[in-house]
């Protein structure tokens, strides 16, 4: 049976989130025992940011209790709460669950009962008190998943359906060709209905349902007030391009990294979206014929070439620079706007990202939320946090940096802006940006 029957319970959620009871609190200027930025910065005119956290492990996503509490992911460490004082700053902080295996994945449920999170292999739930700050009740809800140089593995519950979980995984290397093949529980998105777990948990690869497929990587992903989830996709490295003959290498500015309408996940089946055959196009320059979030592919021959992915793989509604590694993704109050954390690059000179940005929304006459922007724009989206000299950023691994390494972003429900962290192994951070008044 469904829980919720319309759009409007949806959006209803969305806009209170599961923080109906979170007090509004005012934004400090300084926190008391809070060290400066780490690295410095440079916000576009009328935000302002300020550090609320620090000393933390590789903060990976951030979550809201009921109670307005900050549910944090912290890499290899486990899950801390963080709860706050009449003076808008961080007053306790404890380890909700300490767990090494526990690296990224972070969701509640809409009425806050239940929580989610995620190692490489598995996913994990407890019934959850935000009163107390208490878990209870651990199962394992998924596992077997496969290990691979994409050890993340997000998770978000369907906000329309909440017995119903989505569980990410990404390939197992830059070109994964075995991914194609769904049953390989790679480069995917999957549906698991919580209300029929077997005791020990669902296979990954043999149970559930295939949302999306043919995801590199899509480490970010949200849902608007209908309930639409919209992912953000980290694509290929070091790409050259074979054609007539010739091998030339396009890897500094193409394939784009993707935002991509995933769809509604009660209906959603089986979709396709281009990995590891059909890449979209960040610079034109480097081919002919085609446009900012065109198809292409790596080889094309008589058989299989770019136009070949036309009809086939779902193409990104807007496409980002290349190498800019979008890691989460969060809409504003009113899904006015989306925004994007960047991690930044490794595989670009100068390097790329490092930065949060922001994409203008629309409602359409359909009551459908989509990007203003064409799917053809390389300007669709701005700005608002960053590294002021992105090219002079080193990016050793995946989180050693001398810059800022951006990750979790989630709208405060106490109304102080948007907070964002930073995994940088030297030091977990997290930040309020605050938009203009």
């Amino acid at each position: 049976m469904r829980l919720f029957d319309t759009a409007a319970t949806v959006a209803a959620l969305f806009s209170a989130g599961t923080n109906a009871q979170a007090p509004q609190l005012p934004l400090p200027q300084s926190c008391s025992g809070v060290s400066n930025f780490r690295y410095q910065y440079t916000a576009a005119e009328g935000w302002s940011a300020m550090k609320i956290a620090g000393g933390l492990k590789q903060v990976r996503t951030i979550v809201w209790d009921l109670a307005g509490n900050m549910l944090v992911a912290e890499a290899t460490k486990g899950i801390s709460v963080h709860t706050f004082g009449a003076d808008g700053c961080i007053n306790s902080t404890n380890m909700l669950i300490s767990a090494g295996q526990l690296n990224h994945g972070l969701a509640l449920s809409p009425d806050g009962k239940k929580m989610y999170a995620s190692g490489e292999t598995a996913a994990y739930s407890w019934d959850y008190d935000s009163a107390t700050r208490a878990l209870s009740n651990i199962k394992t809800v998924v596992k077997g998943i496969s290990s691979g140089i994409h050890f993340t593995r997000t998770v978000a519950v369907v906000p329309q359906q909440p017995n119903l979980i989505l569980v990410q995984v990404g390939s197992n290397s830059n070109f994964d060709m075995a991914s194609a093949q769904k049953e390989t529980g790679r480069a995917i998105i999957k549906i698991f209905d919580t209300d029929k777990a077997p005791a020990d948990g669902f296979n990954y690869n043999t149970d559930g349902e295939v949302y999306g497929y043919g995801l590199r990587n899509t480490i970010g992903f949200t849902a608007d007030p209908n309930g639409v989830f919209w992912g953000v996709e980290n694509s290929g490295d070091d790409f050259k391009r074979n054609e007539n003959g010739q091998n030339r290498d396009i890897h500094q500015n193409n394939p784009a990294e993707e935002l991509n309408n995933l769809g509604d996940p009660l209906t959603a089946r089986d979709v396709w979206y281009g990995y590891p055959t059909c890449f979209a196009v960040w610079d034109p320059s480097s081919f002919s014929g085609l446009k900012t979030g065109s198809n292409f592919v790596v080889a094309p021959n008589s058989t299989f070439n770019d136009a070949s992915c036309d009809g086939q793989a779902t193409p990104p509604r807007l496409s980002f620079q290349a190498h800019s590694a979008p890691i989460w993704n969060t809409f504003d109050t009113d899904a006015k706007n989306m925004y994007v954390a960047f991690h930044g690059s490794w595989n670009r000179q100068p390097p790329t990202g490092f930065k949060v940005v922001q994409i203008p929304f629309q409602q359409l006459e359909d009551g459908s939320y989509d990007p203003v922007a064409a799917a053809d724009s390389q300007t669709g989206y701005t700005d608002i946090f960053s590294t002021p000299n992105p090219g002079s950023c080193t990016a050793n691994g995946l989180t050693m940096s001398n810059c800022f390494r951006l990750t979790a972003a989630a709208w405060d429900p106490a109304g102080r802006g948007l907070f964002v962290g930073s995994d940088n192994s030297a030091e977990g951070e997290i930040f309020i940006l605050t938009p203009p008044a």
